[in-house]
């Protein structure tokens, strides 16, 4: 089965990191998703049925993943699902899995403050290239080679937009946030 699938739902484990044979990061854990309902006739919400999964996550996902996520947490997961069964002892079991492609926060329930990694730490097929995104290049010997310090002052105009006029915000390129957003 090849289908791609979002749960939200809550983190009812810890997140388990490992590290296979050949030196891929992994990094697993349990999560529920509850249906909640409005029952009429008690005025009150009331919670469902819940379908558990066993979310797996690999390479730089699952160091981020390990990193970030913790038991209780809600959260989003976009991934392949996989259902699998096996037998044991002449009882059948069924589980549900999901392959995840991207794991976030659920900012229905809380903040969140986001730090995205520099090019050296994530893959760069997934990083938008200076073209593509519409940014100027700052510093090509600094963008190449990470391990020289970079400039002192990390800002830098933007374009926004694809509009005639001339916005410009200024964006920390070490965090990739707007400066001065902070509240």
């Amino acid at each position: 089965m090849n289908d791609i699938i979002t749960v939200r739902g809550f983190v009812a484990s810890e997140v388990k990191s490992s590290t296979t044979a050949r030196g891929t990061s992994t990094a697993s854990f349990r999560l529920g998703s509850t249906e909640r309902r409005y029952d009429r006739a008690t005025n009150t919400w009331v919670d469902g049925n819940t379908n558990w999964y066993t979310v797996q996550s690999f390479r730089y996902l699952a160091g981020h993943v390990g990193c970030s996520v913790k038991k209780g947490q809600r959260v989003l997961v976009v991934g392949r699902l996989r259902l699998r069964q096996w037998e044991h002892e002449g009882r059948v079991y069924h589980v549900a899995e999901i392959d995840a492609e991207s794991v976030g926060h659920d900012l229905m329930w809380g903040s969140a403050n986001f730090t995205r990694m520099n090019g050296s730490t994530a893959p760069a097929e997934t990083l938008p290239s200076v073209e593509a995104s519409g940014m100027q290049e700052r510093n090509s010997d600094w963008d190449a080679d990470h391990d020289q310090v970079p400039p002192e002052d990390d800002t830098e105009e933007v374009p926004v937009g694809a509009s005639d006029d001339s916005e410009t915000l200024l964006v920390n390129i070490e965090t990739g946030e707007l400066a001065g957003a902070g509240v």
